[in-house]
């Protein structure tokens, strides 16, 4: 794989640190760091040598990224693609590459067009090799420390996040994939984790810890490790793990052809990683003249965990956790999104550049997100229940009038489905807790219908049992007969 790499890899190294937020201090890259040892404040990553970028204008270097578009090395194919933009410090030996980025990006049929109102597409990140949009970051955070275990000579690290799900499966199987000296560890909300996304982690390999609570009290316990102990943290507070997902802005901005005229881009806000990593993403392609304009973001949030919304419909005077109660958007049932000042910095650089109504968040209802993912897959899609909340994102825009004529929507589904099926088991079987406030709509629901007992298949006789099988489904769907054209 190295004889590989050296045709592509670029000559370009920047020099990467950690900037706080709050206090303006800057920090060397080549640490484990993930909160200002000054003043406890949030962490950007960013190239102090990132002007020296523009000495190739926009049409050079989208003919770069266009060119690599077309290699067959792996690095050029993954999210390092747009190395210059993410990770200009790390050597290719270091890169993990494991086959994340560059998923497909799907139009709504004519059928689904229609019933929204405007055109839009999906952006599978479900289809990542973990299957969500994690791997992204992921791919960014164990280069870094792979790095740093080369460079300190470290013979024993631990991994370790807070997940509800998503995150755990991403963590464990990049950690599984580096292997020694890497050990990981997850630590899980007990009871509100599907089973599918627990056993990710533990096919890995990770040592899979349930506690109490919810999220935001496991995420607690995990920044209390990183700030005590020698482990590498690999939630979104990893700002590593920021500039792995903005290869999404990156992926978009190509598809499109670099033209985002009339587009809006709707994401699902959690712990705010991912709709930070767009925003950055979208600034750098805009400061390099990659892209002429920027594209208008709408961050969605459940009614259910909405701690964005209220700092916004405040007039941004006054940011406070939330209490969050059941969602089926388990990936955005955070009250207390790490990524927060990262997001309310560069929202305020994304208006400046971009206008008031570039950058909004919508609140939506559990109901809507559950009905809108439903009524996505009936349409052709693959869209989880974050997909869900894109969707009723969209639909509360345009009801609200915040978009319309003209405008192409992409909606970011962050996992795959199948990740969440109990959830659309238990909505056709009327069987989601109270607690989630959703009601089944009987036009989505959608159940096996059984036709004969293997009592009465076994009484008719093969041949018999055939022929009433076929003639009774044939009824039952209304089927023409050959004769009858």
């Amino acid at each position: 794989m190295s004889g590989a790499i050296a045709p592509f890899f670029p000559d370009y190294r920047g020099k990467m640190e950690y900037y706080c937020l709050d206090c303006g201090q800057s920090r060397g890259a080549d640490e484990l760091l993930y909160a200002c040892s000054a003043c406890g404040g949030t962490f950007l990553l960013r190239d102090a040598d990132f002007d020296k970028l523009r000495r190739m204008d926009g049409a050079a270097w989208r003919e770069v990224f266009d060119r690599r578009a077309g290699e067959k090395t792996p690095l050029a194919r993954g999210i390092f693609r747009y190395y210059e933009l993410m990770a200009p410090a790390l050597e290719p030996e270091d890169l993990v590459c494991l086959g994340e980025g560059h998923t497909p990006e799907v139009e709504a049929s004519k059928a689904l067009r229609s019933i929204i109102g405007l055109p839009f597409a999906y952006k599978n990140d479900g289809q990542n090799p973990s299957a969500s949009f994690k791997d992204r970051g992921m791919a960014c955070a164990f280069s870094h420390l792979k790095a740093m275990i080369r460079k300190h000579g470290w013979t024993e690290v631990l991994a370790v996040c807070a997940s509800t799900g998503d995150t755990s499966a991403a963590a464990a199987m990049y950690a599984a994939h580096l292997g020694e000296p890497v050990k990981s560890v997850v630590l899980l909300p007990k009871g509100k984790v599907t089973a599918l996304q627990l056993a990710q982690p533990l096919g890995s390999g990770a040592r899979v810890l349930e506690l109490p609570g919810v999220f935001d009290d496991c995420m607690k316990v995990v920044e209390y490790l990183a700030g005590h102990y020698r482990v590498a943290l690999l939630n979104s507070k990893n700002a590593w793990r920021i500039l792995g997902q903005e290869s999404y802005a990156y992926e978009i901005a190509q598809w499109h052809d670099w033209n985002m005229e009339g587009l809006c881009i709707f994401v699902p806000i959690g712990n705010a990683g991912n709709i930070t990593a767009v925003l950055s993403g979208f600034l750098k392609l805009h400061t390099l003249d990659i892209i002429s304009n920027l594209p208008r973001i709408f961050g969605v949030q459940s009614a259910h965990a909405d701690p964005l919304c209220r700092y916004y419909e405040s007039g941004e005077k006054e940011f406070f956790p939330v209490r969050v109660r059941s969602s089926v958007a388990q990936a955005a049932m955070i009250g207390a999104p790490v990524s927060f000042p990262r997001v309310r910095r560069l929202a305020v650089e994304y208006r400046r550049v971009a206008g008031d109504s570039a950058f909004q968040v919508i609140r939506v209802a559990e109901q809507d997100i559950m009905d809108s993912m439903l009524l996505a897959n009936r349409h052709g899609h693959i869209a989880c229940t974050q997909g869900g909340e894109s969707l009723a994102g969209l639909r509360a825009a345009l009801d609200l009038g915040l978009v319309g004529g003209g405008e192409y929507a992409v909606l970011d589904s962050t996992a795959h489905m199948l990740k969440f099926a109990d959830f659309q088991n238990r909505y056709f079987a009327g069987e989601l807790e109270r607690e989630y406030a959703v009601r089944s709509d009987p036009a989505l629901v959608n159940l096996p219908l059984s036709l004969f007992s293997q009592a009465e298949k076994d009484a008719l006789g093969e041949e018999e049992y055939i022929r009433q099988a076929g003639q009774g489904i044939a009824g039952l769907l209304n089927l023409c007969g050959r004769a009858d054209g």
